[in-house]
């Protein structure tokens, strides 16, 4: 009874041995994914890789080499044109120059690169599939195309921006420092993952050139996502309690997601969003007024087109005071919708919006001084043949301190164009300056604050001017990653198109301590290589028993692979002859009685 009760339980071993050593193939999910990879729907037409052979011959390894890359680049693009979303208005701006029209390019390239991402994307999902399932890899010609064009997209995109927009490099190189904790983690996980098929090739396969060419590849770029987080630095990885005060908002043209820019009610809504400070341009009209306008000329920001058809190119500053009052400085807004929130404003708000008129420099300094608000502006010198190109600093002056109530001390007196002129005239203007100097030189000039492209942020320099009583603003700050960087910077105040939606944030997007960072990264580290050495080890195991099984087929889930031929299997055939023999010999005697 024991020995018949040891003999059932060694059976199920066997048999738990056995189902483990099994190939399965998931016939119905072979059919799919060789259907959408290489379009090979029946059975007949695809093939399973068998033990030593490649997962695909060398035009498919090329094709699968360029899926790869086509991969790699299309994300880094992807990731590159998502992070540069801070300065869609600009890039926006930058083609309504060159082209004459406005229209969304930015969020039209953005759907584009996330549409060839997400078919790259299909793709190596579907091959790595494949490849988990001991399939050969087989991609269909119009695939191929597919990804030669995905490929030469995303080249030639990036080729064009580096050449136009150089500066947005060191955007995606500033996200790093808030991303890159979460990057390194979904890498590791990512590496971890393709542990699976490629431990089930690697065991398969006879050359060792190959094999430690996939080892050599694949442990390199692990070893790499393991020790990245020794060279990352971010402002946001700080001691509790270091942390200091949110960065003061400026205005950037008023709120331009909500009203037109540079208009009384794109003010007012800075005003009610929060904003310590309100931005804006000045430039002078042919009979000396002081107004509001941004660009060189009228066309983006007014119905110019329809009031002086004949005079759509000629400069701002070109027109007289009386004309520019005639002038619709808010329709635009609602028809162009430059930052797609047009559509959230009331009909009151609407009703309003399309009836703004250009504003004058006299009633934006009145309503910073009704609200208290600090003001910033460029001052454009106007052109060769104005009235007022000389004197266009003391009229602007003139303006502050005679015109409007507001106190000089409420001003950041950014032009530079004769700076000591000013600073004599009035010496209660905040001199701010544009670009940096050396330390010595911003004492001798007066210059209490530096107003800086985002680009140039830097603790380490934020640090050292505050040592001298010199604040930093930096410009223009609209996503939440980059204004949780500049808070975890030092930044004194920022420049922002989105004051409403800065002015929620009640800590930085990403903060934590460097032990709990530590203790984060270490510990995906660990549990990817836990994964990796189980997963290796059970692939190898589970080979070693295929090599040496006393059973001379192993079945498959759904058919038999004959894969070794073993002693067993002799002895199973020697031992069927001699069972026929005897049956045989059997009924021959039956038969004789």
């Amino acid at each position: 009874m024991a020995s018949t009760l040891s003999q059932l339980q060694f059976g199920r071993l066997r048999g738990l041995r056995a189902r483990v050593f099994r190939r399965y193939e998931h016939r119905p999910l072979v059919s799919c994914l060789s259907g959408l990879y290489g379009c090979k729907w029946r059975r007949y037409e695809r093939s399973r890789a068998q033990p030593g052979d490649c997962c695909c011959n060398t035009l498919e390894g090329v094709s699968f080499a360029l899926l790869v890359a086509a991969f790699c680049l299309t994300l880094v693009f992807l990731y590159f044109w998502g992070q540069a979303k801070n300065d869609y208005n600009d890039f926006d701006w930058f083609n309504f120059g060159n082209l004459g029209f406005w229209f969304p390019w930015s969020v039209v390239l953005l759907v584009i690169a996330a549409g060839f991402f997400t078919y790259v994307t299909v793709l190596m999902l579907l091959a790595v599939c494949l490849l988990s399932e001991g399939q050969k890899l087989y991609l269909h010609w119009s695939h191929k195309i597919g990804i030669l064009v995905s490929l030469t997209f995303s080249i030639a995109a990036t080729a064009v921006l580096s050449d136009l927009w150089s500066k947005e490099w060191t955007t995606l190189l500033l996200s790093f420092q808030v991303t890159a904790p979460y990057l390194h983690v979904g890498g590791v996980l990512l590496v971890t993952a393709l542990a699976w098929p490629i431990a089930l090739h690697f065991f398969r396969m006879n050359s060792r050139v190959r094999r430690g060419l996939i080892m050599g590849v694949y442990l390199t770029i692990l070893s790499a996502l393991y020790l990245v987080p020794l060279g990352l630095y971010s402002p946001c990885i700080k001691e509790d309690g270091t942390l200091g005060p949110a960065p003061a908002l400026i205005g950037h043209r008023g709120a331009p997601m909500l009203a037109p820019e540079n208009t009384l009610m794109s003010f007012e809504k800075a005003v009610e969003a929060g904003s310590d400070g309100l931005e804006t341009d000045v430039t002078i009209s042919s009979d000396g007024v002081p107004f509001l306008m941004h660009d060189h000329t009228l066309q983006r920001t007014t119905n110019i087109h329809e009031v002086f058809p004949n005079r759509t190119g000629t400069p701002a500053a070109m027109f007289t005071w009386a004309e520019l009052e005639s002038l619709n400085a808010g329709a635009w807004f609602l028809s162009h919708n430059p930052f797609g929130t047009a559509g959230s404003l009331g009909a009151d708000e609407r009703l309003r919006a399309g009836k703004q008129p250009v504003c004058s420099l006299r009633a934006f300094l009145q309503l910073a001084a009704q609200k208290d608000k600090l003001v910033i502006f460029d001052l454009y010198r106007p052109p060769r043949g104005h009235p007022y190109r000389d004197t266009w600093i003391q009229r602007t002056l003139e303006v502050i301190q005679n015109e409007s109530s507001i106190h000089s001390s409420q001003v950041l007196w950014l032009p530079s164009d004769l700076r000591a002129l000013v600073q004599e005239l009035d010496p209660e203007l905040q001199q701010t300056l544009g670009s940096r100097l050396p330390l010595e030189e911003l004492q001798r000039n007066h210059i209490v604050k530096l107003n800086l492209h985002y680009s140039s942020m830097s603790t380490e320099l934020t640090s050292e001017y505050a040592a001298v009583n010199i604040t930093t603003n930096l410009y223009v700050i609209s996503q939440p990653w980059l204004y949780s960087l500049a808070w975890c910077s030092g930044v004194h105040s920022v420049t922002t198109n989105a004051p409403q939606l800065l002015s929620t944030m009640s800590s930085p997007l990403f903060l934590m301590s460097p032990d709990e960072y530590n203790v984060m990264w270490i510990l995906t580290d660990l549990a990817s290589l836990l994964l990796l050495l189980l997963i290796f080890t059970f692939h190898w195991w589970r080979e070693r028993g295929l090599t040496f099984s006393s059973g001379s087929k192993i079945m498959l889930d759904n058919g038999t692979y004959s894969k070794f031929k073993t002693e067993l299997s002799d002895i199973w055939s020697v031992s069927s002859a001699n069972s026929q023999a005897e049956k045989t010999i059997n009924l021959a005697t039956v038969t004789e009685h």
